[in-house]
């Protein structure tokens, strides 16, 4: 749930929360579709596979883990594996608290899987479904006790909402807050602001935690329940979970229990992370827990779901990109090695997980993190463990392949700046998302890198043609594909995020190819211009200089000086906000509204003041007195002026709505 990736009065009402919808108060749903599987016959793992024991595996993680941590400058960290129904390892490494040095204890130290909780959302949704009381293709309105608005025809369905294709954009406000007194109830949070609808359902994956909450909702509605108790009822006591909540804060049994969360193990520990959406990320649990969520699916669903529910579930639902791994029902696909794998990773702001089940073999594992670390370093870290536990225990052949003959033409079509399409086009965030746009490179060896897609050394991962529209990872093991149409390139993704986000290609308008580096320009030339007015002040008063031209309107003598200004403070305000964003995620809860509309007034006067620039243009021309370059410069100051207009509105801060 990390985060990467930005006028009138706000309209912000919160609905009354509504009372739960009585299961008998729905129609029968359809019976159970029939059960789909992809799951094939896998050739046994090739020589020099280490042995999946526990000797081995501590071994292992001893030697890695804590370096790691050390090397991050993470506080602590948890890790379990499972294999044939039971706990092969479950480890704690660092600290749960570093004032006190206590030690993370994978049997009571909670931890936050953040998006993890996903699976527990989703689980309960199957198991409604093996009731017959919800149905995977309904639209999700005969559930509800608010409408989500009509849009492409089309209506919303569990099944869109499990595979994150529902189609909403993104949004972040009072997704995570650290103040208790704004946690709001689940309806509430979702009747505050739903999410404009920007592709049609089954079109596009786009990640959604909107989605999983509505999700959550929908179990609260049609079990009587609330969504935490329902979780609790259902899923952790048949589990014997005893040290899991969905509960914000903690039940006071267990507020001793949590580990602190860090951005750093050297900096201070931040207040607990309450999740407003609930069902998309509260869940607090410990390692061992988790490894009985993880047994469970992995016994064909356990006491949680018949086997006929669970294959269901694990089944692959749709392929966005051909040749990548597909999404499932909750959980995405992250088969490598010729092993069928599914499994989900979470981030709230300070503690980042992934749990993998290798559904083939019977083994499952959990790994997660207190701390974000130096630059990110527990990402890295967890991507590398899934990895290098993939290859030493289920290692695959890694043929060398030669560049096809085609990499250089597709490699040039794929070239281009791409936008993610978890990404939203009525807030701000848009602004952020052109900023954060990826650029698609063809290298001299026809091999192609992506800006956003980088290694440990933070370089640029190369990938090479290994198929039509298929390349792998220079030395790696990742790979990346690319959907066209009409021979056009139309979206593409890599393994790890093809399920639940793919890159579009950016649209010509809104292309930061051109778009920055004409920003860069005309920004340089409002911050001279604007410094040029003191400079020149003083200059005329020092040696008694006259001006040339004369006589022009007041207001047009002070546009050009005033309004550069006035930009050079909106650019820098909106910089800090997003600055403060990036340095506390907790920010979103509201508390930048006042700030929010500050910039937006001083934008309408800067609308205003560009407006009199060009006013100024036209009177300097029509002057006999004028000098070429003074018209010549006041010209591209007005230009410069308008263009950052237009790049604020356009980027969409300037909004009646301060939902995002």
């Amino acid at each position: 749930m990390r985060l990467l990736t930005n006028l009138a009065a706000l309209v912000a009402a919160i609905a009354l929360p509504a009372a739960a919808q009585a299961p008998d108060a729905l129609k029968p749903a359809a019976p159970l579709a029939p059960v789909r599987t992809a799951t094939a016959p896998l050739a046994p793992s090739p020589p020099g596979a280490a042995q999946l024991t526990a000797a081995d595996v501590n071994a292992w993680l001893d030697g890695l883990v804590p370096y790691g941590l050390d090397r991050g400058d993470i506080a602590g960290a948890v890790v379990v594996v499972v294999k044939d129904g039971q706990v092969l390892t479950q480890r704690g490494y660092g600290v749960a608290d570093v004032k006190t040095r206590r030690p993370v204890d994978p049997t009571d130290t909670l931890f936050r899987p953040g998006s993890i909780s996903k699976l527990f959302t989703w689980t309960a949704v199957m198991q409604l479904v093996q009731a017959g009381k919800l149905d995977l293709d309904r639209d999700i309105n005969d559930y509800l006790d608010f409408k989500i608005p009509p849009a492409y025809g089309k209506p919303i369905t569990l099944r869109h909402l499990m595979t994150h294709t529902p189609g909403f954009e993104e949004t972040a406000k009072h997704l995570l807050i650290d103040d208790p007194a704004k946690n709001k109830p689940l309806e509430a949070v979702l009747k505050r602001a739903i999410p404009s609808r920007i592709y049609a359902p089954g079109t596009m994956a786009a990640y959604s935690n909107y989605g999983a909450s509505l999700a959550g909702y929908i179990v609260q509605r049609v079990s009587g329940e609330p969504f935490e108790a329902y979780v609790d009822h259902h899923i952790f006591a048949p589990l014997g979970m005893t040290e899991s909540s969905f509960v914000q804060p903690l039940p006071p049994a267990l507020v001793g229990k949590m580990s602190k969360g860090y951005q750093q193990a050297s900096q201070d520990p931040k207040p607990f992370e309450i999740i407003g959406m609930s069902p998309a990320g509260a869940l607090s649990s410990t390692g061992s827990d988790m490894a009985r969520f993880m047994i469970a699916h992995l016994s064909d669903g356990g006491v949680l779901l018949d086997p006929r529910t669970a294959h269901m579930m694990y089944a692959t639902q749709n392929t966005p990109i051909p040749g990548l791994p597909g999404m499932a029902l909750g959980f995405y696909h992250e088969d490598r090695n010729g092993r069928t794998i599914i499994g989900h990773g979470g981030d709230t702001d300070l503690f980042h997980s992934d749990l993998h089940l290798y559904l083939d073999d019977h083994v499952g594992l959990y790994l997660s993190f207190n701390s974000a670390g130096k630059d990110g370093a527990a990402h890295v870290l967890r991507e590398r463990l899934f990895a290098e536990f993939t290859d030493r225990y289920f290692p695959a052949p890694n043929p060398q392949t030669p560049t096809l003959a085609t990499a250089k033409a597709h490699g040039q079509a794929l070239a281009g700046h791409y936008g993610s399409s978890r990404t939203s086009v009525t807030s701000f965030l848009k602004l952020l998302g052109l900023i954060g746009q990826a650029q698609v490179t063809l290298n001299d060896d026809d091999t192609i890198s992506v800006s956003a897609l980088t290694a440990t050394s933070g370089a640029p991962k190369r990938w090479r043609e290994v198929a039509p529209w298929q390349w792998r990872e220079v030395g790696g093991d990742d790979r990346l594909a690319a959907f066209v149409e009409n021979g056009k390139v139309t979206r593409f993704s890599i393994a790890g995020f093809a399920p639940i986000i793919e890159f579009v290609p950016a649209p010509a308008s809104f292309d930061a190819g051109w778009i920055l580096p004409a920003a860069s320009v005309a920004l340089g030339v409002i911050l001279l211009t604007a410094l040029a007015w003191p400079v020149l002040a003083f200059t005329r008063w020092r040696y008694g200089y006259q001006p040339a031209v004369i006589g022009r309107p007041a207001l047009a003598r002070w546009a050009p000086r005033v309004t550069p200004w006035l930009l050079l403070v909106v650019c820098g305000g909106w910089l800090a906000l997003v600055m403060s964003i990036e340095k506390d995620v907790s920010v979103l809860d509201g508390r930048l509204d006042i700030w929010m509309r500050l910039l937006q007034g001083l934008s309408l006067i800067a609308i205003v003041g560009s407006l009199l620039m060009v006013w100024n243009c036209w009177t300097l021309a029509r002057s006999p007195q004028r000098r070429w370059t003074t018209l010549a410069w006041a010209v591209l100051g007005a230009a410069s002026a308008l263009f950052v207009i237009w790049l604020l509105i356009a980027g969409r801060t300037l909004t009646l709505s301060l939902n995002f």
